[in-house]
């Protein structure tokens, strides 16, 4: 049997001599043009105060290889005296337009001050292409007319990071978390606040937004989804989150990410202390490893994930054989 091919691992963005350094990557393909799009913060140093500009790379498939582009800045996702985070693509199949959400926060201010403080400072933005990633819109601050006085109740709030995805529906998930204020002065001790995961959400193909509610317990921040399809048309939303507690929590929502039930705590999955999670992608593989991946599934009689979905009922997991090949971008040190 021909064995497959896994195209070698490419580093994107690599810390310069000068100082300059690349956090949060996010990873989206876009099949129509055979396109990767590698999304990374540009920081002049490691600290999230640092940040700067946000920064792509272009990398087209072929067979079996992809060429990567230079590295370019994106000068519209920017506001003025803020500094551009979380890069967060999603892209509309149905109209062919790429929307890169992001957080842009006020000067150097950092997340621990506004989660000290529960003063929130920070905004959503986005900014779209309809050519694949070539040209981009100018900016459109969100966080007025979505979010609103809710703000008021988060000392701060981030996205993904990594990508968000469009359900069969076409309904269009943007993943996120938020420090909830419980307590701003509580006796003359600090604010404290509870992190929870949520996704904003579109059904105007981007036209208009909203936001779903939070994981109600345990505390859940950096996630990412993903739609397990089923056999008879209907779907449900999977959620994968980091939390402060030593393991991944991961959580279900029946209803495309408007609420989502109460998460679980999963031993298997050890978070690490420090780092931040990678963006994972599926795309079309090369058709003899499609089939080699099918044979052995058969001999095994078992399915391929992408995440862990331990202790969800198994009438949530019936799925057709998917066919993709992943990649993914992960942050480094070096």
């Amino acid at each position: 049997m021909r064995s497959p091919y896994f195209p070698a691992r490419s580093v994107l963005f690599r810390k310069e001599s000068n100082g300059v350094t690349y956090r949060v990557p996010a990873l989206i393909y876009l099949p129509r043009n055979r396109t990767f799009l590698a999304f990374c913060e540009e920081r002049l140093s490691p600290s999230d105060s640092q940040a700067h500009l946000l920064v792509v790379r272009k990398g087209t498939f072929f067979r079996n290889y992809v060429e990567w582009g230079n590295i370019s800045v994106l000068g519209t996702a920017y506001l003025p005296g803020h500094r551009s985070m979380n890069p967060c693509p999603v892209f509309d199949d149905f109209t062919g337009t790429l929307f890169l959400f992001f957080i842009a926060v006020l000067g150097h201010t950092s997340e621990s001050y506004q989660l000290v403080t529960g003063k929130n400072v920070t905004r959503l933005c986005y900014i779209s292409s309809t050519d694949g990633g070539d040209t981009w819109s100018p900016v459109t601050d969100l966080t007025k007319t979505v979010i609103g006085d809710t703000i008021k109740d988060w000392a701060t709030f981030a996205l993904g990071p990594g990508h968000g995805l469009q359900l069969k529906s076409g309904r269009l998930l943007v993943p996120a978390y938020a420090y909830h204020i419980e307590c701003k002065e509580c006796f003359g001790r600090l604010c404290q606040t509870t992190p929870r995961s949520f996704c904003f959400h579109s059904d105007t193909h981007g036209r208009s937004w909203r936001f779903g509610e939070a994981i109600p317990a345990p505390e859940s921040v950096e996630c990412q989804m993903v739609s397990v399809d089923e056999e008879d048309g209907s779907n449900v939303l999977y959620c994968n989150a980091r939390s402060p507690l030593g393991y991944r929590v991961q959580a279900l929502s029946l209803d495309d990410g408007a609420v989502f039930q109460s998460g679980q705590l999963v031993p298997r999955l050890v978070e690490p202390r420090n780092g931040c999670h990678g963006s994972i992608v599926g795309f079309p593989a090369p058709l003899h490893l499609y089939k080699s991946l099918k044979n052995c599934s058969k001999r095994l009689g078992s399915r391929h994930w992408t995440s862990h979905l331990s202790n969800i009922h198994p009438h949530h997991l019936k799925s057709r054989f998917p066919k993709p090949h992943l990649g993914g971008v992960f942050p480094s040190e070096h």
